[in-house]
């Protein structure tokens, strides 16, 4: 199963009960056990199991019992091969068995075909789960970013208050008027609605999460990580050339298109095969007894032992003339494999397609988040020079709080195209896998 390599994650939370803790790798895991659609394609490959299994029994054998019992009334055939005016009972018991010799190798293709079908169905199986790890993958970074988010609410609100408590001091000492410290408080009002959503859009994230785990109880659910830096630092932006040339070799949905090519191929043998005689061999044992009304019969166990019959046999079997259904049946078949040719094209194209969008935007995502790590210092330089003039008497209060709303808003891009880049990394890391 391919999981995405991310270090360690510990998530705990300080309420009334301890929260049930879950790693990437835990989320990923109740996912899969969970998904109804990945349940559904586990059902379809014991299908698809069934059908090669029964394709190889079809070289076996087949054997079967019979009984028959007979009333006649009227003229009756007797042993003596005459007709008597005389009502007759006759029982028969056989065993009869036969095999195929050959059959223009359809048997065979049909394995192939079943054991190619089979393999599709496990390809797709890998594919579903793949798309499921993309999904917690891609919830659980949004928690992640939600987290950081409401971290940098709650420190500005936390920098609004130690500011706050300056104020009050100078107030109190009479160094600075009561109305002063006005605009602050209405600024941590401000900066206390900020966070709340910050809570708000994290409840959210987990939520989705927990969806997408499908989990039935998720009162208590958490999601906690180390810095996203040690994320980025496993991912590795290769050339697209290299993520294709590999991902052709290794992507499920690439596999399941060839053995359908595979499976059609064989298909088109088979319905080739019809144009060849079959011929089978078969074996019978059989005996009977016969009860005929106003004459003498001998005992129903000597008519067993007696009227016991052994046959063997051969049968060939010709095709002439089937009003061109061979013909018909072999071009459905030939233009069905060339269907899923075509398909193979297609679900590579889509693959080149996938894996340039997902390239250029994590360049994307990289320069937006290298051009962010620049806004970040100029943004704490501004901020601590605005700081020191508020602190020394040179800028008012909305000077400040505009260079800190700035502030603000620059570690808040910061985080969104951290955690951007972190995600396009592992989608390329994924479509190469």
């Amino acid at each position: 199963m391919r999981t995405f390599t991310i270090i360690a994650i510990f998530c705990c939370l300080s309420t009334m009960a301890q929260a049930q803790q879950y790693t990437l790798e835990e989320c990923i895991n109740i996912a899969l056990q969970n998904n109804r659609n990945i349940k559904q394609q586990e059902l379809s490959k014991a299908q698809r199991q069934i059908a090669y299994s029964q394709a190889r029994n079809d070289l076996l054998p087949s054997v079967n019992a019979s009984a028959g019992q007979n009333f006649v009334f009227g003229r009756s055939i007797g042993l003596d091969n005459t007709y008597q005016n005389t009502n007759s009972s006759q029982s028969s018991f056989g065993v009869g068995a036969d095999i195929t010799l050959f059959d223009g190798l359809r048997m065979k293709h049909n394995i192939d075909a079943k054991r190619a079908d089979l393999s599709a169905a496990e390809a797709d199986l890998e594919k579903f789960k793949d798309d499921i790890e993309m999904s917690v993958a891609t919830a659980f970074l949004q928690v992640l970013l939600q987290k950081e988010l409401l971290q940098i609410a709650s420190e500005q609100i936390q920098l609004t208050d130690s500011n706050m408590n300056r104020r009050k001091e100078l107030i109190k000492s009479g160094k600075m008027a009561h109305g002063e410290i006005y605009e602050l408080e209405a600024q941590r009002a401000r900066e206390e609605q900020n966070r709340v959503q910050a809570e708000s859009n994290l409840k959210l994230a987990l939520l989705d999460l927990a969806q997408i785990m499908e989990l039935e109880d998720f009162s208590d659910f958490n999601v906690s990580a180390p810095s996203v830096e040690s994320i980025l630092s496993e991912g590795v932006l290769l050339s697209t050339s290299d993520i294709f040339q590999t991902a052709l070799l290794t992507r499920p949905e690439i596999k399941a298109a060839e053995y359908r090519l595979q499976s059609s191929e064989k298909e088109v043998l088979m319905a080739k095969s019809q144009l060849y005689p079959s011929l089978s061999f078969g074996a019978n044992f059989g005996t009977g007894y016969y009860n005929m009304s106003g004459r003498s019969n001998d005992p129903f166990h000597t008519q067993i032992r007696n009227n016991m019959s052994n046959s063997l046999g051969f049968s060939l079997r010709i095709p002439i003339f089937n009003k061109f259904q061979t013909k018909n049946s072999i071009r459905t078949a030939e233009l069905a494999a060339e269907n899923n040719r075509l398909e193979i094209d297609k679900v590579k194209i889509d693959l080149r397609k996938r894996i340039e969008q997902a390239y250029h935007n994590a360049l994307g995502a990289q320069s937006k988040w290298k051009a962010t790590q620049k806004s970040e210092i100029s943004g704490q330089e501004a901020f601590r020079f605005a700081q020191e003039k508020f602190d020394n008497g040179r800028a008012n209060s909305y000077e400040l709080f505009q260079a800190k709303s700035n502030l603000t808003q620059t570690l808040s891009d910061q985080a969104q195209a951290k955690y951007e880049y972190a995600f396009r990394l592992k989608i390329l890391e994924l479509l190469k896998k």
